[in-house]
């Protein structure tokens, strides 16, 4: 039998009622007992990192999780990691940078009713987070629920409350499972060994454009961070209002080394900044980067991985633009 290891760290699958309303209480070892034919698909240890709500996740915990991925990675067939859904996506990205090109399947799961309730998609989506990291098949940072494997740099949570709560975004799923039967789709990518990194840049800033938007609120937070990720209107551009104060404000920011990344508030398809002149006369600039057909989530976590090692405009485009688990697929 396999060898697997859970990491529990909090979020509705492990929640239960307080007056307070819904707050993590259980532990990894807990959540199994809901669960006792996984006993029979292999041996499992379980490790409680934290027990929080996921809103509550930081790129702390993210260092802390591919830690302990690191310190047991030689002594596991594969990892579940059970998770809050609300920054689900944001730890997948995060891990698929952080273990890159894992050969043993690393699962992240969790689930839109706590565990002890009656109809909840705890216990299937729980089961079918072993199937997986038991399975040959799969290799890499993963999220499993409601029945779909979808790729970590390309996952995001498009339903608050339904228990098919996740999209796989500009890329198929990976598989899917029927009855806890696993049917994959796309081979993963898989190293001898992962590359493991152990910190993060936390110098990046998000903002989403909004008809109108102020110059100041992208000044203030450039003056504050090192990348500024910008979710732009549609294909992306930066809008004028019948003057230049925007665009002066790039050119200022990137003569001083600051980084913007240019995506789209759109869900599907990507961007692309030469087709308007709104966006085209930023493609010059090398300290504007362009997400194209990555997720917010994925851009996000490639910034802080990406400038913990360098700051050097050439190998900040170089990285960025080089795939990672399948997160880009149009490149300049």
């Amino acid at each position: 039998m396999k060898n697997i290891l859970m990491l529990g760290t909090g979020g509705t699958i492990a929640s239960e009622m307080t007056p307070d309303g819904l707050t993590p209480e259980l532990r990894p070892a807990q959540l199994l007992k809901y669960v006792p034919a996984i006993k029979a698909l292999c041996n499992v240890d379980c490790l409680s990192l934290f027990n929080i709500d996921s809103t509550n996740i930081t790129p702390r915990h993210w260092c802390a999780m591919a830690a302990a991925l690191e310190e047991n990675y030689d002594r596991y067939d594969g990892f579940v990691i059970s998770h809050g859904t609300d920054t689900m996506a944001y730890t997948a990205a995060a891990l698929s940078y952080m273990v890159q090109g894992a050969d043993k399947p690393i699962m992240i799961t969790g689930a839109q009713k706590p565990i002890n309730y009656d109809s909840t998609d705890s216990k299937l989506n729980l089961t079918d987070a072993f199937v997986c990291a038991c399975s040959e098949e799969l290799a890499g940072v993963d999220i499993v629920f409601s029945g779909r494997v979808i790729l970590g740099t390309r996952a995001r949570k498009t339903c608050s409350k339904s228990f098919a709560a996740f999209s796989s975004i500009n890329y198929p799923d990976l598989a899917i499972l029927q009855d806890h039967r696993l049917m994959r789709y796309i081979a993963p990518e898989r190293r001898q060994r992962p590359l493991f990194a152990h910190s993060l840049c936390e110098k990046v800033a998000l903002v989403k454009m909004v008809p109108g938007a102020e110059p100041a609120l992208l000044d203030f937070l450039l003056e504050r961070n090192d990348v500024l990720i910008i979710e732009c209107f549609g294909v992306g551009g930066l809008p004028s209002y019948e003057d230049s104060r925007l665009f002066d404000l790039v050119q200022r920011h990137t003569a001083a080394g600051k980084f913007i990344v240019m995506t789209t508030q759109v869900q599907n398809e990507g961007s692309d900044l030469s087709v308007y002149s709104v966006g085209h006369r930023l493609k010059s600039n090398p300290y504007v980067l362009e997400g194209f057909d990555m997720t917010t989530e994925a851009v996000y976590a490639k910034m802080m991985w990406i400038l913990a090692q360098t700051h050097d405009v050439d190998a900040v485009n170089r990285l960025f633009y080089t795939p990672v688990a399948h997160d880009i697929l149009r490149r300049n």
